[in-house]
């Protein structure tokens, strides 16, 4: 059952999104755009509560759970993210906006330690959503499977940090401009 409301909510978050953007964008109506994108917290907060009301219900907690917990976390902590890149593409793709460039050197190393904030936040948030949820319900075997969220949020965080380390050393180098049709073809 959890497992789901996970996909759906995870669908009716993309769902929303487009929604959002087509209103924005082909329809040119940009405060009903935003408006609807606004109500995308809303699908987590059903997750939030369907999870709260299994177990009140007297449900054992399950890995499921756990990933409700990490789904909540990151969707609130990239969420934003999310959107904003959803949005630069979409004007691109389809409204004439500018081309998104992808971030190189020092600018794509400085997000990679900015991801490694966000997605430190991300686990804070699900050990958070966890531990009053073990809080809630009690400590038991119940909401053991809960457990396993402090070990998982760890071992994300270190390997988040892992990647920056490797992007710090290794930055991304700027792709090649391809050659102008008037300028001679390098072989």
């Amino acid at each position: 059952m959890i497992v789901g409301i996970i996909v759906g909510c995870e669908v009716a978050f993309w769902v929303v999104i487009a929604l959002g953007l087509t209103l924005r964008y082909p329809l040119r109506r940009p405060r009903s755009g935003f408006a609807l994108m606004a109500t995308v917290p809303l699908i987590d907060l059903v997750l939030l509560i369907a999870v709260a009301a299994h177990l009140h219900r007297g449900g054992s907690a399950t890995t499921a759970h756990g990933i409700a917990a990490f789904y909540l976390g990151f969707s609130l902590a990239y969420g934003h993210r999310l959107i904003a890149w959803a949005d630069a593409h979409y004007a691109h793709r389809f409204a004439g906006g500018p081309r998104p460039e992808p971030l190189t050197g020092s600018a794509h190393t400085r997000r990679c330690w900015g991801d490694v904030v966000r997605t430190a936040a991300a686990c804070a948030l699900a050990v958070a959503i966890s531990w009053a949820l073990v809080a809630w319900f009690g400590a038991g075997p119940r909401t053991a499977a809960l457990e396993s969220t402090y070990r998982w949020a760890a071992l994300i965080t270190g390997v988040e940090f892992l990647a920056a380390v490797s992007y710090t050393v290794w930055r991304r180098r700027e792709s090649p401009t391809p050659a102008s049709p008037t300028s001679p073809r390098a072989f």
